[in-house]
C-alpha cells in the first residue's frame, strides 16, 4: 500500500485543470431507486449552489441518474457556474426502472451518450467524460471507436474509465487517453486497492464511489473514538482517511441535505494522524 500523504486539497486534472478534492456527486438528488427528477427541486438547486459557495468545483453526474434528468438539474443549478467548475459525467448504462441498470457499449450507443449529455448539460465539450461499465460483450476498443472521434472533435476534453481492473484500463490507454478511474473503494470496502495503486503510479485521478461507507459494526468504536478526538463525525473521519490514503483521491460523496453537504466539505479540515490512519487501515 502506497501511504504517501499530501495534505494538499487540490488537484489538477489531466495535469492542467485544478479542482477541489472535495466534489459532489449528484446521484442522489434523483427519486427513489435513482429514478425520476429530483423529489424537491427547489432543494437541489440551492444544494448545488451551496455545494459551489462552499468550494466545490468537481461535479459528477450520469446521464443514467433519472435517467436523464441529473443531468438537466446541473445545468440548471449551475450553468450560472460553468465557467469555474468541472462537470464530469458517464455514459454506457440504461435504465429500465428504479433500481435497474443494464450495461450498453454498442459504439452507436455510446456516440448517441455523449451527444445527448452535451444537449443536457447545454455545454459545447464535456470536461470528463466516463465510460459508466464496461459492457463484456463488445471489446472495449470498439465501444471507445466513438469516445476517440469524440476527443478529436473537441466534444470530449478528458476520458474516465469506472468499474475496472488495471488489465482494462491498460487495453482502454491503447485508444484513448484515460486521465481518471472510478471505481467502488472506501475504508470498508479496498478490493480495488492495486487498481489504486496503479493509478498513483500511473498519474491518474482516482474517484471512489461510495466513499462514506466507514466499515462494519465492530469498526466503530475505534472511529468513533478518533472522531471525538478530532471534534468530527464518523462520516468525516471516513472522507479524511481516504484524503490522507492518496493525493490523487478526489471524493464525490451526495447528499439532499444542506447539513450534510456542509459536514462533507468540512472533512478536509479532520488531519488525521499518521497512527490513526494506520489504525484505521489496518483494522480491514
Amino acid at each position: 500500500m502506497d501511504t504517501t500523504k499530501n495534505s494538499s486539497l487540490t488537484y489538477k486534472l489531466g495535469g492542467e485543470i485544478e479542482i477541489n478534492r472535495l466534489g459532489y456527486g449528484g446521484m442522489q438528488l434523483t427519486g427513489p431507486g435513482i429514478w425520476g427528477d429530483a423529489p424537491n427541486r427547489d432543494l437541489a438547486v440551492r444544494l448545488l449552489h451551496s455545494a459551489v459557495e462552499s468550494g466545490t468545483n468537481f461535479f459528477d453526474t450520469a446521464d443514467a441518474y433519472g435517467p436523464n434528468t441529473n443531468e438537466v438539474l446541473y445545468h440548471d443549478g449551475l450553468h450560472a457556474y460553468y465557467d469555474k467548475i468541472v462537470i464530469a459525467t458517464k455514459g454506457g448504462l440504461e435504465r429500465s426502472g428504479p433500481n435497474q441498470w443494464h450495461v450498453n457499449g454498442e459504439p452507436e450507443y455510446i456516440a448517441s451518450t455523449i451527444e445527448n449529455s452535451l444537449k443536457r448539460l447545454q455545454l459545447n465539450q464535456i470536461t470528463l467524460w466516463q465510460l459508466h461499465r464496461v459492457d463484456p460483450r463488445i471489446p472495449i476498443e470498439e465501444t471507445l471507436a466513438p469516445v476517440a472521434d469524440a476527443l478529436k472533435n473537441g466534444k470530449v476534453k478528458y476520458v474516465g474509465l469506472s468499474e475496472v481492473d488495471v488489465k482494462t484500463i491498460e487495453r482502454a490507454r491503447k485508444i484513448v487517453p484515460i486521465v481518471s478511474v472510478q471505481n467502488l473503494y472506501n475504508l470498508a470496502e479496498r478490493s480495488w486497492e492495486p487498481v489504486l495503486d496503479y493509478t498513483i503510479e500511473q498519474n491518474l485521478a482516482f474517484i471512489p464511489w461510495y466513499p462514506l461507507a466507514s466499515g462494519p459494526g465492530k469498526m466503530q468504536s475505534s472511529i468513533q473514538a478518533i472522531a471525538e478526538q478530532h471534534g468530527a463525525t464518523t462520516a468525516q473521519v471516513a472522507l479524511a482517511w481516504l484524503l490522507k490514503r492518496s493525493a490523487n483521491i478526489l471524493l464525490i460523496p451526495g447528499t439532499r441535505s444542506l447539513a450534510h453537504l456542509q459536514e462533507n466539505m468540512a472533512a478536509g479540515q479532520v488531519k488525521l494522524t499518521d497512527e490513526e490512519f494506520s489504525l484505521l487501515s489496518k483494522s480491514f
